[in-house]
């Protein structure tokens, strides 16, 4: 069951990768995972690769007054407490400024309370080890960041995860289809999003399909799939604490950029 009566979906194929020799299972490991990055967030509970739990945000309700009800919510129905959790992972970008600081700031007050590990992950990787065909090539994701901008990382994947290529970045969709083309130099690109349309719409992109590009659509709440790369981050010590948590802006706030580009009309 879940709490909003939402199916669970498929684990995905990254959890083929968990089983390997390097992510095999000793003790069990269970934890709770934070999304708030943009409108499409939600919150999981997992005991390894398994999902117990999870809620997705289908309201139009503030991180700030939805999270920690439905977080408790699940914890119940899981039988289980924050302190009884052996780590908090949280997506740490990229996304919206107000969205991320709510989940890290939540994250960040349980593991200086109760001394847990955290997982900070990323969307955009968590995309691109989602994926569900031949765990080879190269992945590009991508997130409409607005403002006719994306998220956006490529990532070699090789057999036991992505490596990333170069950073996470907030670019235009035709920059990124460029910077994608010349490191593929003619080599097969799977696109994984959950804006297809953005790119279905691209006037390139038939041409880029006929070359064997191929576009899959990754649906959300993303926090399955951002728990199954917290779970290899936890097995492999990649986790971090309160004090060094931080966000994954990418680009600066709308205030930031309001308040450095428009000092004039803010008046003290």
């Amino acid at each position: 069951m879940v709490g909003n009566g939402t199916e669970l979906r498929a684990i995905p194929r990254f959890s083929r990768i968990l089983h390997n020799r390097v992510f095999a299972y000793t003790d069990g490991m269970r934890f709770i995972v934070v999304d708030t990055a943009d409108a499409r967030g939600s919150v999981a509970v997992l005991n390894n690769v398994e999902l117990i739990r999870f809620e997705a945000h289908s309201t139009d309700e503030d991180y700030s007054s939805w999270l920690l009800p439905i977080v408790n919510r699940l914890l119940a129905s899981s039988s289980l407490s924050l302190p009884e959790l052996d780590g908090y992972a949280v997506c740490a970008g990229p996304g919206s400024f107000t969205g991320l600081r709510v989940g890290l700031t939540t994250v960040k007050a349980w593991a200086e309370i109760y001394g847990k590990p955290i997982a900070a992950v990323s969307r955009l990787e968590a995309l691109a080890v989602s994926d569900s065909q031949p765990n080879q090539g190269l992945v590009a994701s991508y997130i409409d960041a607005r403002r006719e901008q994306v998220f956006a990382a490529l990532y070699a994947v090789v057999g036991d995860g992505p490596e990333p290529i170069g950073e996470e970045s907030v670019t235009s969709l035709p920059d990124f289809v460029a910077e994608v083309k010349e490191e593929a130099k003619g080599k097969r690109v799977r696109w994984v999003t959950p804006d297809p349309k953005m790119l279905k719409s691209f006037p390139e992109w038939p041409s880029l399909a006929a070359s064997g590009h191929i576009l899959e659509e990754a649906a959300p709440p993303f926090a399955q799939c951002l728990g199954l790369l917290a779970y290899r981050k936890f097995r492999q010590g990649d986790t971090t604490d309160a004090l060094s948590l931080d966000a994954n802006y990418v680009r600066r706030s709308d205030a930031e950029v309001f308040w450095k580009g428009h000092k004039s009309a803010v008046k003290a």
